[in-house]
């Protein structure tokens, strides 16, 4: 799921709100994991307007930090910035790959610890399930700690690719400059700019996506042979091999509709949220001097709240719509191991799945398409084979 990680992409995914038990792991892919992934904002502008007519910020969007977005990635300093983009992403991904290992196990219904009895808010008792670190710890009894990094390199190069792609793509496509407008004089010019600026994100999106969705199989399918303890994929070359042998090129493919579909669900939610809330409801003239009164003699010495709040409506509509988006990353990921050979992808751990569409409509009726989402607080379900004594 970390900000330059693609696979909680978007960047909220499966990050925090899913250690928090949010409901839906906020990034994965995506996001988180989410989370695990934050996006840059838009450079600020070069001088600031009069105090008595400021000139609001630019619309925030759900806009993945990039190498080639801004004056970092440009110019002659541009392949250095580059590597270190894929530098850090590779730090995230390192870091936070524990983590999507054990959400990836229990998104396959692996679950090798019995629950414990606990007491919720109103002093009932529940069952709930080992959380994240328990979890951690059984895979460190396993396998030693160097087994919380199962499937890592292929994540890496995943990661690395992405970025990479996106990177080149910017260069390749520039984004036109797009004027700072305001969000209550002229709402129409300020839409077309939020529309214009998340459909150019969604094509990066996309594409950096389908280049490094076969990496993320094979990184997936090395995770989840923890389940049945086999030997099936060890390395990406020898992977990749077995992957077109038995499968053919639609095999490196399997799982990325849903995801495609989920990044495109996020960034059009996120953004157009976003838009629609700071536009409405965020008052461009408050600001944070006394009185809410700029200073006529320095005009810099005014800043508006509203920048502040419109930073942190990105932030909450990013976590809210990866909620929503949470069971296309799941359904992906399941995907994507499904009838692969390896045991946490048959029954009676899955069934065989003819296509996306039938594992969304199976797990809805099991009442499962947030399964994972939450890592800390995990009760056992109504349908659960467990019960409470």
């Amino acid at each position: 799921m970390g900000a330059l990680d693609p696979e909680v992409a978007p960047w909220a995914r499966g990050g925090a709100a899913g250690m928090a038990g949010a409901g839906a792991g906020a990034g994965a892919r995506g996001g988180a994991a989410a989370g695990v992934e934050a996006r840059a904002r838009d450079p600020p502008p070069a001088h600031r307007a009069h105090p008595r007519h400021p000139r609001p910020a630019a619309q925030p969007s759900a806009r993945r930090m990039d190498p080639g977005s801004g004056g970092l990635g440009s110019g002659d300093n541009a392949p250095t910035t580059e590597a270190l983009f894929v530098a850090l992403g590779a730090g995230v991904t390192a870091l936070s790959h524990p983590l999507l290992y054990v959400k990836l196990l229990i998104q396959v219904g692996h679950e090798p610890m019995p629950p414990t009895i606990g007491t919720n808010v109103l002093g009932r008792k529940v069952l709930y399930l080992p959380s994240f670190f328990t979890y951690a710890k059984y895979i460190v009894q396993v396998d030693g700690k160097i087994g919380l990094f199962r499937g890592l390199s292929p994540r890496l190069m995943s990661n690395a690719l992405s970025t990479v792609t996106r990177g080149s793509m910017k260069k390749v496509f520039p984004p036109d400059e797009i004027e700072q407008v305001s969000n209550k004089d002229d709402m129409k010019t300020s839409l077309k700019k939020v529309v214009k600026e998340t459909s150019y994100e969604m094509m990066m999106q996309c594409v950096s996506r389908m280049l490094a969705h076969p990496l993320h199989v094979i990184s997936m399918r090395c995770m989840v042979q923890f389940v049945g303890r086999e030997a099936k994929y060890s390395g990406v070359l020898s992977s990749i091999g077995k992957i077109f042998k038995e499968e053919g090129l639609l095999g490196f493919f399997v799982g990325l509709i849903p995801h495609l579909l989920g990044d495109v669900v996020f960034l059009w939610g996120c953004n157009l949220l976003a838009h629609f809330i700071n536009a409405y409801l965020v008052d461009d003239s408050v600001s944070d001097t006394p009185g809410g009164l700029g200073n006529d003699q320095n005009p810099g010495s005014q800043f508006s709240q509203a920048l502040a709040i419109r930073s942190y409506t990105k932030f909450v509509m990013g976590i809210a719509v990866s909620m929503l988006t949470y069971p296309f990353l799941l359904v992906g990921d399941l995907m994507a191991v499904n009838n692969c050979g390896l045991q946490a992808g048959l029954p009676p751990y899955s069934p065989v799945f003819k296509s996306w569409i039938h594992c969304w409509k199976y797990l809805s009726v099991q009442g499962q398409l947030f399964r994972g989402s939450s890592l800390l607080f995990r009760r056992v379900s109504s349908g659960s084979c467990f019960a409470l004594e």
